[in-house]
């Protein structure tokens, strides 16, 4: 398999996957993807773009994403949403993208159009994927550790299952000096995932942090961007990994 996993599309203060721009470049490069290239884009977990509700945030969201690809050199990004034939147009891709947004929404669509198993088969058989946040989310077994609001019930938690291991994108940090000032009594991202863990004892999970990515090609795996990333499994202390680290161990 080939899967750019990327944790958020966008930095603060800086245009539309700008800070992706070079991993996304060097694994389309490598992919062999160019301006030919028949790139599809799974929008579903854009329920509010640009001031576009669901549906009509489909087509905004499809407009937003066509036009940086374009200007990078891809011109021939459709979005799967337009399709009669969504089956299809994935079985003909030669590259699969799926942006971010509300990860139980997208899920929901891919399994209202069937869409979980046409998909991961198509990549597992070789064709590029490029994710971010619900889109990197979905690569794992299940949409469990997500941060999104529920706003659907999809049919199944069950997701792509690409990697064996579940991912938090946008990891946050526990900030006490913050939290102490707010009064913020809830639970930090650390002890929600320790939640997780806690019923599901034998899973792995990734914090992502913004501005980082894992890079997946055949059974080798790295951690690319500029931040570090966090490892999760019950009863062991969290540990850290720097950018540019082989995490192969994760596929096992």
């Amino acid at each position: 398999m080939n899967a750019l996993l990327i944790s958020n599309s966008t930095n603060f203060g800086e245009p539309y996957l700008a800070w992706c721009q070079t991993h996304i470049d060097l694994f389309c490069l490598k992919n062999k993807i160019n301006a030919k290239s028949n790139i599809v884009f799974v929008p579903f977990a854009g329920i509010n773009i640009n001031g576009e509700a669901f549906p009509k945030s489909y087509d905004a969201y499809e407009t937003r994403v066509k036009n940086v690809f374009k200007s990078w050199g891809y011109n021939n990004l459709k979005s799967v949403h337009k399709s009669k034939n969504k089956i299809k147009a994935i079985e003909e891709a030669d590259c699969i993208v799926v942006g971010g947004g509300n990860t139980f929404h997208l899920v929901a669509e891919l399994h209202n159009y069937d869409l979980v198993d046409a998909i991961a088969q198509k990549v597992k058989k070789g064709t590029p994927y490029i994710g971010w946040s619900a889109g990197s989310n979905v690569a794992c077994p299940t949409l469990c550790t997500t941060n999104d609001m529920p706003v659907v019930q999809p049919k199944s938690f069950k997701t792509l299952n690409l990697v064996p291991f579940q991912i938090n994108p946008h990891y946050l940090d526990p900030t006490p000096e913050i939290d102490k000032m707010i009064k913020h009594g809830g639970e930090t991202r650390q002890d929600r995932l320790n939640e997780y863990l806690a019923v599901n004892q034998k899973t792995v999970v990734v914090g992502l942090r913004e501005s980082c990515a894992l890079w997946l090609e055949g059974k080798k795996m790295f951690l690319r961007g500029g931040k570090k990333m966090i490892v999760f499994q019950y009863g062991k202390e969290p540990y850290e990994v720097i950018p540019g680290s082989d995490v192969s161990n994760l596929l096992k």
